[in-house]
């Protein structure tokens, strides 16, 4: 009995402890696996959290903005020439056949199934829609001849000329001379504008005008006026715009892993003189694409501009870091189908128009379904819109 009890364990006691500690160890290592899996989609959901929510703010806070101090009916849609030392570009559009640069609260240039481009426009002239009537023939030069003392102008606001017809071709500039200046009537008024030094179409205006027959509008301070457009290139979002230092020409990099950004237009499509904007706006329809609203016949023209009274807007946030593949076929199953935005109906009219974004980064070497993703999305009604003058 001595003999035996000396001899140590037998192998099969010691096989039996091999495998009780191989499934310890294999409990334990599984155990930190899900662990560390949990913790990478819980970090994933956070960081897509916070750059969703960032990007959704910056763009819903410009879109509240849209179209202040350019709700007069001879401004919204007006084909704009403009012209901008620091590069920045007015977003074309589509006007039946023809390609315009259409000023108004926003342009949307659609990308389908891709990141759409949504430029929002905005002035800072506390004057809101006060005017000048231009009273001579514009053929060319830095000066344009007024009706009356150009109270509330100032040297370095931007000012926009248009015909007193809505839709027709107007003019961006930048005031060169000092309005408070001028001597009194009966003096002639006048404003100069461009030469050196000055931003915004340094030379002619592009364009002329008949004495009489058009309007210039005060947008407000050069440094100050709203025009940006967004996009959303290589899973950044980026902004172009006026009132940011150095990305008049190229875009800069706002908030990253955003994979997508949609929007649409909100239509108040009433047909005739039941379109009364005075009156109140009324959500009629919504389009990915501009549509012939006002029932003209003319999709893209001054009129249907000025019935886009809301806008749809989606932005899709992807995780930081992509999860692993499964080990048995190799693919990723974080996320199975792409997103989907705009797939509930809440306009009158309509049926919703909802769109599967790509969700795909151009250059990454890891598939998308490796990602998670999140979806943000809101309606901003556009309240400058109703807030115009009687056309």
């Amino acid at each position: 009995m001595k003999a035996r009890r000396s001899a140590g364990f037998s192998l099969v006691e010691l096989m039996v402890s091999v495998v009780i500690g191989l499934l310890a160890v294999l409990f334990a290592t599984r155990l930190m696996t899900d662990a560390e899996r949990n913790k990478a989609a819980a970090l994933g959901g956070s960081d897509s959290m916070q750059n969703g929510m960032l990007a959704m703010f910056s763009i819903s806070g410009d879109a509240e903005q849209a179209g202040f101090g350019l709700n007069d009916p001879l401004i919204v849609g007006c084909d704009t020439v403009m012209a901008d030392s620091e590069g920045f570009q007015m977003a074309p559009a589509a006007r039946g056949t023809a390609v315009v640069r259409p000023l108004a609260a926003a342009v949307i240039a659609s990308g389908g199934e891709g990141p759409d481009r949504i430029t929002l426009y905005s002035g800072s002239s506390f004057s809101g829609t006060g005017t000048l009537r231009v009273t001579s023939d514009y053929i060319g030069g830095n000066r344009l001849d007024v009706d009356r003392v150009p109270y509330g102008f100032a040297r370095g606001d931007v000012i926009l000329v248009a015909p007193e017809k809505a839709g027709e071709r107007c003019s961006l500039a930048q005031i060169s001379s000092n309005p408070a200046a001028l001597a009194p009537p009966p003096s002639q008024q006048f404003i100069a504008f461009g030469g050196s030094g000055f931003r915004f179409n340094s030379g002619a205006l592009g364009a002329q005008y008949t004495g009489g027959a058009a309007r210039v509008f005060n947008l407000g301070p050069a440094g100050s006026l709203g025009f940006r457009t967004w996009s959303v290139e290589g899973g950044f979002l980026r902004l172009r715009a006026t009132d940011l230092g150095g990305a008049g020409a190229a875009s800069q990099a706002v908030a990253d892993n955003i994979v997508s950004l949609k929007a649409q237009y909100g239509f108040d499509t009433r047909a005739g003189e039941l379109f009364q904007p005075e009156d109140g706006l009324r959500l009629g329809a919504w389009s990915n694409t501009m549509i012939d609203a006002d029932g003209d016949g003319v999709a893209g023209n001054a009129g249907d501009y000025q019935r886009v009274v809301a806008l749809r807007i989606a932005v899709v946030a992807r995780a930081k870091n992509p999860e692993r593949a499964d080990p048995a076929s190799g693919q990723c199953k974080a996320t199975s189908t792409r997103p989907t935005v705009f797939a509930t109906q809440d306009a009158e009219f309509t049926e919703a128009e909802a769109v599967q974004v790509d969700v795909e980064v151009e250059g990454d070497p890891v598939d998308w379904r490796c990602y998670r993703y999140r979806v943000f999305e809101t309606i901003v009604p556009l309240r400058n819109a109703g807030w115009r003058p009687t056309a």
